[in-house]
């Protein structure tokens, strides 16, 4: 049973997931929060898991480690985004199983269920039809893990629950133009696009040191120089959106995914069931949410979609009626999510620079 004496671990606590479920767990009073950094223990390497988990005494284990990325990244580093998953996948849940651990947790992703799933989705259409093709290697680890935890629970009656969260947001995201999810980039490209309609180069590098290389197509869209000492007089900032802004996404806070995961840990559940939604139930078009974006940052130029990139899946909307019948809700509205982590985003830039944006 978990008790705030309880010694959990949580594999990829510095990442978005990972610390928000360390703040909510630190925040209710549990006292022994394991962590460890990459450069202490790599997941991907069996022997120092093995290492690890023999030394420490763990009575639950959540993964919420992983390689993740939006579609830019997942076409480009397809080979990548498998092995690495899977190599972290099975490290931590077979080392976890051989050190007799009988609590684990598996944080997956909606992406492991078919493109063209009915809506909303059930737990039960995974495996029942063909992938999203942008993000499949990802997708084929993630249910990898979910088809691990199944089966030792099947073969061995150890009780490690999947769950599947809907498209996260929030505090500790990852904002390089080059690797991050939809939302982060948005907000990233509207926050860049307000400070060059405003004329204030000083901002855009700030934002730069802060939060990675802007890429060239930005870096036009905004109006740097080629050069990129100086902003271009004349030169009206846009934003530049992938595909074409008709598919529906369904967005859930950090915070309220990390809420949902100590429920689900407080509950006696059944091992054999295979995996749990965690959403809101609510979804929007990406236009819808862009606007919403532009709002919260100020942005008021013009925003165009790019028809030459992918949309991705049409619509993914899960199905939340497994998780609400367990006695669990989320409490975070769109619209404040996205102005506490637009105004975390600006935090992260002040705390660097001692300055405001």
């Amino acid at each position: 049973m978990l008790t705030p004496l309880s010694r959990i671990y949580i594999a990829g606590h510095n990442g978005m997931a990972g610390s928000a479920l360390v703040r909510l767990f630190t925040r209710q009073g549990f006292t022994h929060i394991i962590k460890r950094s990459h450069d202490q223990l790599d997941l991907t390497c069996q022997q120092q898991v093995r290492d690890f988990f023999s030394k420490e005494q763990i009575d639950f284990v959540i993964l919420a480690a992983a390689k993740v990325g939006g579609i830019h990244a997942n076409n480009s580093y397809p080979a990548d985004f498998i092995a690495t998953n899977l190599q972290i996948e099975c490290n931590v849940i077979l080392e976890a199983h051989r050190a007799n651990i009988q609590h684990l947790l598996f944080l997956g992703s909606s992406c492991i269920y078919p493109r063209h799933s009915p809506q909303p989705i059930k737990e039960e259409y995974l495996l029942t039809g063909a992938l999203e093709p942008t993000n499949k290697p990802y997708a084929v680890a993630k249910i990898a893990g979910i088809t691990l935890c199944e089966s030792l629970n099947r073969q061995y009656g150890r009780q490690y629950l999947s769950v599947m969260p809907t498209n996260l947001y929030g505090p500790g995201d990852t904002f390089h133009l080059e690797h991050c999810h939809v939302i982060p980039a948005m907000l990233r490209k509207y926050h860049l696009a307000k400070m060059a309609a405003r004329g204030d180069y000083a901002a855009i590098k700030a934002d730069e040191e802060t939060f990675g290389e802007i890429p060239e197509n930005v870096a036009r869209d905004i109006g740097l120089m080629p050069d990129r000492t100086a902003l271009q007089k004349n030169h009206p900032p846009k934003v530049v959106l992938w595909g074409s802004g008709t598919p529906f996404r369904e967005f859930l806070h950090v915070d309220d995914m990390a809420a949902a995961c100590i429920h689900i840990l407080s509950k006696q559940l059944d091992p054999q069931l295979p995996l749990i939604n965690i959403g809101t139930g609510q979804d929007q078009t990406i236009r819808k949410i862009a606007e919403h974006i532009a709002s919260v940052v100020g942005f008021t130029g013009e925003t165009h979609f790019d028809l030459k990139y992918p949309d991705g899946t049409p619509r993914k909307l899960l199905d939340t009626s497994l998780i609400t019948s367990l006695g669990w809700k989320p409490t975070i509205q769109l619209s404040k999510g996205l102005k506490s982590t637009y105004t975390w985003y600006l935090s992260k830039i002040e705390q660097q620079y001692c300055q405001g944006i």
